[in-house]
């Protein structure tokens, strides 16, 4: 019956896929699918130059894919996985066998699922988009997920192995009242989930959308029937090998453009960072198009400006509070702490996280190439006319690395990144699902409605259940949050899990007085601060600002053509441009009825991760538990030695 089950959905996946995909004619562009770099200005779109041929100018560039190979690329990811699923859907039986695949996942195998769950398609397609747009600003986005595992490795995934079961619940409600901080813990581990699974599921719509011609509705529904089979049938085990097949596709794509892109520059770093300030395309978007200076200003060095911070996080505390909420929001993922319980013990909780550590950095380093050699190929001007937020930057590098638009060669790079991608995001939104329906599942129904007295059976069943319902409602969010601001959303789920989970973990798990009220008062305030300060941050959408830069455009080239001047046929479109976007949005506001930022940084994490310490420590001393105090002992033991922990199943 399960077996008929999946067929039956995967059939109708398939099916819908095809469908979709019949038209041939070419997609528009769209603004940020993966999520992570932030939409480029309005003045770059406007210094875009003219679409390349049979484009009427005017129109959004179009990227043009061949259907047969890329939809062969994307059917071969979804067999295979789907393949696991059924595998893995046979060694599923108990609650331990869902939630940690029964504990008995090696610390290597374990490396490569972490890696799988950090590395999503914000980091592959965003970051590099990031640095093809902002020069070495979109590094700073790579270094913070590295800090956070080596601050995980050296604190918590020993600890953290020892103390838990499945969720976080379990690690906080050892020495505490278990039904108020069991509900605490799942709301924000929801609420993290929720905006990172939000961020993934409109990138992966987005991105269907743009490659092949499916509508974005189709495109969620189809991503969200997939990781629904995962989750429900497969659970912890299918993820996991979902994601180590991913990380597996994501570094071979990586080191391949890599080294292509290096052969470019004869394998010469210096001759490639030459190209990087010498290349005219990057030189007049940055004075154009990031910095904004209608005409150039005699003795300003462009091009060696692209390769120096402030670009895109002008504020010096901006670079502090972003690498913050990196390096303290890694640590507290649910999605990510969860893997800790899948190892048989705490040797090889530390083995995942070192492998995990090299395998990202490998990664990341690599990336940097990438968005350079975009910046340097493609030009940031093409790669913003794609979409704004530089997420398309990867996808034609690759087809341009390949041989370019049309020729056998380019359309295989492409579909084969185009399909890495695809799996990079039903891998981490199956494990955030997982997460989600875990905390409700678990924390809620078993050990709050029902006190704990629920048999496996009942226990996998609610799981299942659970996993359907969020599955359900990520399709329906990622539907209705089309047009929403994708890298709000990421920085929303850092920003929460620095600001509300780190804080809370690591007190309780090191500070002896520690206990109930300062777990639920952590967790609230620093939730709370962290998405406050963001609905009131350079995140959201201001149209008085767009409408302010756009009028200095306006006033620039028109002070031009009084003094008698001629426009240069992109300076006549970008003066075109402006006008409109100052026509717009000089009246509007923002979600929240604001005309500028309240908070003027693009990431909470400086002042919510402190708010989450202090509230934590507030709630702590004002409600003294004299028996969290005298469990700390046996907590400390027990995380230090792994006395108690459940053993990991042999399957």
């Amino acid at each position: 019956m399960k077996r008929l089950v999946l067929c039956a959905l995967a059939a109708l996946l398939l099916g819908g896929v095809a469908v979709g995909a019949e038209p041939a004619k070419p997609v528009s562009a769209v603004t940020s699918p993966a999520g992570a770099a932030a939409p480029a200005s309005s003045a770059a779109a406007a210094a875009v130059p003219a679409a390349r041929g049979g484009e009427k100018a005017g129109e959004p560039a179009k990227v043009r894919t061949n259907k047969a190979i890329t939809l062969s690329m994307f059917g071969l990811i979804i067999l295979a996985t789907l393949g696991i699923v059924v595998w893995a859907a046979k060694k599923t039986q108990t609650v331990a066998d869902y939630y940690t695949a029964g504990g008995g996942i090696s610390g290597v195998q374990n490396g490569w699922a972490i890696t799988g769950d950090v590395v999503s398609a914000a980091s592959f397609l965003g970051m590099s988009g990031l640095i093809s747009l902002y020069g070495i600003d979109g590094f700073m986005y790579s270094t913070g997920p590295i800090l956070g595992f080596v601050t995980i490795l050296l604190l918590m995934a020993e600890p953290l192995r020892n103390a838990g079961k499945y969720t976080m619940g379990d690690i906080l409600c050892f020495r505490a009242s278990p039904k108020p901080v069991r509900a605490a813990a799942a709301i924000s581990t929801v609420a993290v989930s929720t905006f990172y699974l939000l961020a993934q599921m409109v990138g992966a719509g987005k991105l269907m959308q743009l490659l092949l011609d499916i509508p974005y509705k189709v495109s969620v529904i189809g991503v969200g029937t997939l990781l629904i089979i995962y989750v429900v049938f497969g659970g912890m085990k299918a993820t996991t090998w979902v994601q180590i097949i991913k990380a597996a596709l994501l570094l071979t794509a990586a080191v391949i453009l890599s080294l292509l892109v290096a052969l470019k520059a004869g394998m010469n770093p210096l001759r490639f960072f030459s190209d990087v300030v010498s290349n005219a395309a990057i030189q007049d978007h940055v004075r154009m198009g990031v910095l904004k200076h209608p005409l150039p200003e005699p003795g300003f060095d462009y091009g060696k400006r692209f390769l120096q911070p402030g670009l895109f996080l002008k504020n010096p505390l901006d670079q502090l509070s972003l690498g913050l909420a990196w390096v303290l929001g890694a640590a507290g993922l649910p999605h990510i702490m969860m893997r800790f319980f899948t190892v048989p013990n705490a040797k090889e909780a530390r083995k995942s996280i070192r492998i995990a550590v090299f395998l990202m950095g490998a990664f990341f380093i690599l990336t940097t190439f990438l968005g350079f050699g975009a910046a340097i190929h493609i030009t940031p001007q093409k790669i913003a006319a794609m979409d704004k937020g530089g997420n398309m930057a990867t996808l034609l590098l690759a087809q341009y690395l390949g041989g370019g638009e049309g020729s056998i060669g380019g359309d295989l790079f492409l579909a084969f990144v185009c399909a890495v991608a695809f799996a990079t995001i039903l891998a981490v939104v199956s494990g955030l699902v997982l997460a989600a329906s875990a905390a409700i599942a678990h924390d809620i129904y078993v050990n709050i409605v029902k006190d704990g007295k629920a048999d496996q059976k009942e226990q996998v069943v609610t799981a299942r259940i659970t996993s359907l319902v969020v599955g359900a409602l990520a399709i329906w969010m990622g539907i209705a949050a089309e047009k929403e601001n994708i890298v709000a959303l990421v920085a929303l789920a850092f920003a929460v899990a620095a600001s509300g989970n780190f804080p809370v973990i690591m007190l309780s798990l090191f500070w002896r007085k520690f206990n109930t009220a300062g777990i639920v008062s952590g967790i609230v305030v620093g939730t709370v601060a962290a998405i406050g300060l963001v609905l009131v941050s350079p995140n959201m959408t201001y149209p008085k600002k767009i409408a302010a830069d756009a009028k200095k455009v306006v006033e620039a080239l028109e002070k031009k053509q009084a003094a008698g001047g001629t426009l240069a046929e992109k300076d006549r479109k970008a003066l075109e441009k402006a006008r409109s976007d100052y026509a717009n949005n000089k009246d509007g506001t923002s979600i929240m009825g604001l005309d500028a930022p309240l908070f003027p940084l693009k990431n909470p994490g400086i002042v919510s991760v402190p708010l989450g310490f202090l509230a934590a420590v507030i709630g702590c001393l004002a409600f003294r538990d004299r028996r969290a105090e005298d469990m700390f002992d046996e907590m400390y033991v027990r995380q230090n030695t792994g006395i108690g922990i459940a053993k990991a199943v042999d399957h």
